[in-house]
């Protein structure tokens, strides 16, 4: 018998059977993670096709979970697929060749994505519960990385130090590369983290996230590293993209779109004449990926409602001069936006 969770995604899938190997789509479908592997899904059972090096693993932690394990690689998942026509792929993830070999075996192709989206997005209180731990390990490291930065230590070797704390905090991993940028390194939005040394005065922005059971948390914080009296237009712009940055909390409610949340913050960075140097979409979802829907963006129509999971980040950068983000993990709960984040402090700090 199909848990609530899977006999949803397939009733709304409009297939006979779903058939997925991508490993985060796995891990949702089967709550277990692994690099190989296939599920299918059907009306009446989920079956997890474990590559050898996971099957005893898979066996062990899926036991009485109502997912049948069976050890086997891309054959034995295609003979099971035999019994159907209609076969449901994520098409945005699934690659031409894996579909043009699902079409010369005969299967009729449709799209099992907006399925599996309408589910993923809307987060259950454990998933919520589990992205929590993983946004209080990122600040734990966080504060237990700041004592260790010292002038002449490299953005590299600052981005060491963070994901070993979040590691030694009980972190699975890291969410994404850890980007560290110093001084006008941070005029980058993605500034690929490299060997420049950390300079009396400069600024310091940090991007980082960890997982925690497979779930993301993602943060950005912005600081100075000794305040040599020539950072007042810093200070001033670090000030207002703050202030952006808590307009989300003050104003956003559920049911707004994803361009209207966004326009809070881009909205006020316009009044202060700084929208031209916001750059990229005020937030995204996060999830078991650490880019999930809903987009919270000018391109965003989608209303964002309780149980949604996503970023808070205004930035504004001056090309070779300075970049300034402020980034939270959110929720959307009883109608209002609230902060997975409570120990960093996000007034500008001065080491």
């Amino acid at each position: 018998m199909l848990a609530e969770k899977l006999r949803k995604i397939y009733d709304a899938a409009g297939a006979e059977a779903l058939f997925v190997e991508q490993d985060f789509l796995r891990k949702y479908l089967t709550g277990f993670y692994s690099t190989d592997g296939f599920v299918l899904l059907t009306a009446e059972n989920c079956t997890f096709f474990a590559d050898p090096r996971y099957f005893e693993a898979a066996e062990k932690a899926l036991n009485g979970s109502g997912i049948i394990v069976k050890e086997g690689a891309y054959a034995q998942a295609e003979a099971a697929l035999s019994a159907f026509g209609k076969i449901g792929v994520p098409f945005p993830f699934t690659d031409l060749a894996r579909a043009a070999t699902l079409q010369a075996a005969g299967f009729e192709l449709c799209d099992c994505m907006p399925a599996l989206k309408a589910a993923m997005e809307i987060k259950t209180t454990a998933e919520i519960e589990k992205i929590a731990r993983a946004c209080e390990i990122a600040e734990d490291a966080f504060l237990a990385l700041l004592p260790q930065i010292k002038e002449g230590v490299t953005e590299n070797a600052v981005a060491a130090l963070l994901e070993y704390e979040m590691r030694r905090f009980g972190a699975s991993g890291t969410s994404f590369e850890t980007i560290v940028a110093f001084g006008a390194n941070g005029s980058v939005p993605h500034h690929e983290t490299g060997a420049t040394k950390l300079q009396f005065g400069d600024a310091v922005l940090i991007d980082f996230g960890c997982k925690h059971e497979g779930y993301c948390s993602d943060c950005t914080r912005t600081f100075l590293f000794g305040d040599d009296k020539k950072h007042a237009e810093f200070k001033r712009i670090y000030a207002d993209v703050l202030k952006a940055h808590e307009l989300v909390f003050e104003r956003a409610a559920a049911g707004m779109t994803g361009r209207e949340i966004d326009g809070i913050a881009r909205g006020y960075l316009r009044e202060k004449g700084l929208d031209g140097y916001f750059t990229h979409s005020l937030g995204h979802g996060i999830g078991l990926q650490i880019h999930e829907f809903p987009v919270l963006a000018p391109r965003g129509g989608e209303p964002i409602v309780n149980g949604m999971v996503f970023s808070d980040e205004p930035g504004v950068y001056l090309a070779g001069e300075l970049g300034i983000r402020i980034e939270d993990s959110c929720y959307m709960d009883g109608g209002k936006v609230k902060s997975f984040m409570h120990k960093t402090d996000k007034n500008l700090i001065i080491l």
